[in-house]
C-alpha cells in the first residue's frame, strides 16, 4: 500500500488534470468508440491508490491522436496509421505500448454476390481514411491483382459503417468491431475475409503519450503501460465481463459483441513481432504513397517502459 501511495505522489504534477481531493490524481485517457479499444474501462480495477483515469472516447483515430499531440488528454489509443502519420509530420508523439490486434473484417450486404475479394470490383466500398483498416485492404488489394481503382472508396466513419450497409449506400466495408459483428448477426451482412494474411500480421491499436510526458514522466509511462497489461490479461480471461463493459460503453447488442469478441486481441506488449509489423506497415504505407519515407520509428516507437514492465511482470 505505502509503495502505490508513493507512487500516486509521484504522479501529482501540473500536466496532470487534479480532482478536488488534493491527494488524487487524475489521469485523461483517449480511446475509441470500438470494442479493441474498451481495455481503458477495466484501468480502475487495476489503479495505484490515489489515482483515477478519466476515460474520454473519440470518434475517429487522428482525433484522438490530435488530442494527444495538444495535450488535452494524457494518453491515446488508437490505430497504428495515425502513430505513423503523426511521425511523418514531425509531431510530439511517442508510442509506448501496444493496446489491440486483430478487430478488422471485410463485410459484404448479405444479398449480394461478395464472396471473395476479387467480387470488389466495381463495388462501392465503405473505407476511414487514413485509417489502419484502410491499410490493410490495400494491401489486400494488392495482394490479389488489384488497386484501389478496382473499387469505389466511399468514405464513411466506422460507427456508421453497418448502417451505410444497411440502407444500401455501400456494397461493402472495411470495418472495425463491433460493427463487422452487427451486421453478421442482424442479417445485413456477411464476412468476405479477416484482413490478416499480410506481412503487417494483425497489427491494430498502439498506446502513445505527448514526447514531453515520455521525457519528463518516465514513472507515469511505466505506470500506464503496467495497468494497460493488467487490465487487458483480464478483459482477455474474463470474455463475459468483456462483452458486458462493451455493451455498457457502445450500447452494442449483447449477441452482436459476443460475435466481436474471438476478433479481438486485447494486449500491450511491443514485443519484436509488434515491431516487424509495425516497421512493414510503415513501408506498405510508402508503397501506397501515403507517405513519401518511412519515419523514424526508433524515436516513434519507445520500448523501454514495455520491457521494463515484461521484466517485472
Amino acid at each position: 500500500m505505502r509503495r502505490r501511495t508513493l507512487l500516486a505522489s509521484s504522479l501529482a504534477t501540473p500536466f496532470l488534470s487534479r480532482a478536488a481531493r488534493a491527494d488524487e490524481v487524475v489521469v485523461k485517457m483517449g480511446v475509441l468508440k470500438l470494442i479493441h479499444s474498451i481495455t481503458p474501462y477495466f484501468y480502475e480495477k487495476f489503479a495505484p491508490r490515489g489515482v483515477r483515469f478519466e476515460i474520454i472516447p473519440f470518434e475517429a483515430p487522428n482525433d484522438c491522436k490530435n488530442a494527444v499531440v495538444t495535450k488535452s488528454i494524457d494518453f491515446g489509443t488508437f490505430g497504428v496509421a495515425a502513430s505513423i502519420f503523426s511521425a511523418v509530420a514531425h509531431e510530439p508523439l511517442v508510442v509506448i505500448g501496444s493496446a489491440c490486434n486483430r478487430g478488422m473484417a471485410i463485410i459484404a450486404g448479405i444479398n449480394s454476390h461478395i464472396s471473395e475479394l476479387q467480387d470488389l470490383k466495381g463495388k462501392r466500398v465503405a473505407i476511414w481514411p487514413g485509417s489502419t483498416q484502410e491499410v490493410f485492404v490495400l494491401e489486400r488489394l494488392h495482394m490479389e491483382g488489384m488497386s484501389v481503382k478496382d473499387i469505389t472508396p466511399v468514405r464513411v466513419s466506422f460507427s456508421e459503417m453497418h448502417a451505410a450497409l444497411a440502407r444500401g449506400d455501400v456494397d461493402a466495408y472495411v470495418g472495425a468491431e463491433p460493427a463487422p459483428a452487427i451486421s453478421i448477426t442482424t442479417g445485413v451482412g456477411k464476412l468476405v475475409e479477416y484482413p490478416y494474411s499480410t506481412a503487417m500480421g494483425s497489427l491494430n491499436m498502439i498506446l502513445a503519450a505527448h514526447k514531453d510526458t515520455v521525457d519528463t514522466k518516465p514513472e507515469l509511462c511505466k505506470m500506464l503501460v503496467d495497468v494497460q497489461r493488467q487490465a487487458s490479461a483480464y478483459a482477455m480471461s474474463n470474455q463475459p465481463a468483456m462483452v458486458e463493459m462493451t455493451v455498457a460503453k457502445l450500447g452494442q447488442k449483447r449477441e452482436a459483441i459476443a460475435v466481436s469478441v474471438p476478433n479481438v486481441e486485447l494486449n500491450w506488449q511491443m514485443t519484436p513481432e509488434f515491431l516487424g509489423g509495425a516497421a512493414a506497415y510503415a513501408e506498405q504505407m510508402v508503397a501506397l504513397k501515403q507517405i513519401k519515407a518511412v519515419p523514424d520509428l526508433k524515436a516513434l516507437f519507445d520500448t523501454r517502459f514495455s520491457d521494463a514492465v515484461a521484466k517485472q511482470a
